[in-house]
């Protein structure tokens, strides 16, 4: 039976994670059975508009990336628009071989065999980095059943291994640094259409492993949610890859790419290109030091893998987390690139340091209130022992810190950060403060679905929360 095949796959899993350290009461092993026979129970298609939103986010998002790249390659960072807002002016736009966005893909993004090699050069070398490279062994969060799956963190290594490569590549067998601005449309390309065939690839271990959970039966929404949650290849975890590796990495070589062609353009390296690098340098470098944190988001501990995230995280994010610097390259003040005053980037250095505090220090509070609640006795918070709320699963909420002020000030420190990112490009154009539009929506939408989802799985105990805690992203306002 269906119910049976579940309890196999969760032995299976028992056989590869650590059980959870606790009193383990018989109402909580209840609560374990539970969980493992609810992941195998069919689920509303309910989230992104259902099946007809996620069908549609699938195909169009591919295409927002194409319209914000041809807008800042070819139309110097001003948004493009159809000349004439009718039906033919339409057609005219998407379609049109010449001044259309499939005349630019043909022309400037057509996939190409360089593209193909330095892609999955690129992508197998972080695969190796990943598998080979020593780092710690740490259990994850709770799974569905009171169980750990392990993790080796090697990011920081990998890191700066991978940043070493560089010089090499560049003194050592003459690689041009302009090499991925060079290639960036043509690697878009190859990014796209491998992130829908990953996915699929996701399908078919999922159905093999029999580890499919709360599925709709919808195609489209099952294939944007995914399938599994924690798909692997022996102890080589896909989700963990693809989140922290390949695509973050390559945004940040992406910059460095561009400020290349920069100086080959024009002789120098502006300061807002260079703010611009070192605050997303900075940012990356902060995540591999701090890389265990990631095992507390929600993207690893609740989401499943599907095309949602395998895109954001191989597409999406370094194909447009880039586009400021891209913006500075193709966007001339007078003939000549972008320039801010000494005191302008003075401005957003502070700010960037402010967002910078928030988000890390909330953050680290979550972390360490998770690390030592259990295990330290002398463990405190601001001088004092942290206060929670211990829901009926066994979970504890912290209502201390700056968890006490509001219930999601990291999220305020990392919209903060996307704005931040923004300002070096001056205001003449909405195009490259997407990246703060887009963050702002999309935390705003998590915090929803967290929300959403914490008041299913908490109940009481959420709302005895909520109202310990009242504001979600500033303290008296909201």
């Amino acid at each position: 039976s269906r119910s049976s095949c579940s309890l196999a796959s969760a032995m299976s899993v028992r056989s590869r994670t650590t059980p959870v350290k606790d009193s383990s009461s018989s109402e909580q092993k209840d609560v374990h059975r539970a969980e493992l026979l609810e992941l195998k129970k069919p689920v509303a298609a309910s989230e992104f508009a259902g099946p007809i939103g996620t069908c549609f986010l699938t195909f169009a998002l591919p295409l927002v990336i194409y319209w914000l790249w041809a807008s800042m390659e070819y139309n110097q960072g001003y948004l493009l628009a159809p000349a004439r807002w009718t039906f033919d002016g339409l057609v005219e736009f998407f379609w049109d071989a010449n001044v259309g966005l499939r005349g630019y893909i043909i022309n400037g993004a057509y996939p190409t065999w360089n593209a193909f090699v330095i892609y999955f050069a690129w992508f197998f070398f972080q695969a190796l980095l990943q598998a080979v490279v020593p780092g710690p062994i740490v259990d994850g969060a709770p799974l569905p059943g009171g169980y750990r799956l392990k993790y080796k963190l090697n990011g920081w290594a990998s890191w700066w291994i991978t940043l070493a490569m560089v010089p090499v590549l560049y003194y050592g067998f003459g690689m041009p640094l302009t090499i991925l601005y060079d290639n960036y449309g043509p690697m878009l390309t190859v990014v796209n259409l491998w992130s829908f065939v990953f996915t699929f690839l996701l399908k078919i271990q999922a159905i093999l492993k029999d580890e499919e959970e709360r599925m709709s039966g919808y195609f489209f929404y099952d294939y944007w949610m995914g399938f599994a949650r924690n798909p692997r290849i022996g102890s080589f975890d896909l989700k963990l890859f693809c989140e922290a590796r390949p695509g973050l990495i390559l945004w940040v070589l992406f910059n460095f790419s561009i400020a290349a062609k920069q100086y080959q353009l024009f002789g120098e390296v502006t300061t807002s290109t260079a703010l611009v690098c070192i605050f997303h340098f900075w940012y990356i470098a902060d995540y591999y030091y701090h890389e265990e944190y990631i095992l507390t988001t929600m993207d690893i501990i609740t989401e499943k893998f599907g095309f949602m995230l395998v895109f954001g995280d191989l597409a999406w994010v370094p194909f447009t987390y880039c586009f400021q610097c891209y913006y500075l390259l193709k966007h001339m003040e007078n003939g000549h690139p972008i320039h801010i005053s000494v005191y302008y980037a003075a401005f957003i250095v502070g700010l960037k340091c402010f967002a910078y505090y928030l988000f890390r220090w909330v953050n680290s509070q979550k972390h360490e209130f998770r690390r030592n609640v259990d295990t330290n006795p002398n463990y405190t918070l601001w001088g004092k022992k942290p206060s929670y709320i211990l829901t009926k699963r066994g979970t504890k909420l912290l209502t201390s810190g700056w968890w006490g002020i509001a219930r999601h000030l990291n999220y305020t420190g990392d919209i903060m950060h996307g704005w931040v990112w923004c300002l070096p490009c001056k205001f003449d154009s909405i195009a490259p403060y997407f990246y703060g539009i887009y963050f702002t929506t999309l935390d705003l939408h998590r915090c929803w679905r967290d929300h959403n989802d914490c008041k299913k799985k908490y109940g009481a105990d959420w709302d005895a929360y909520c109202k310990k805690v009242p504001y979600v992203f500033i303290p008296g306002i909201f």
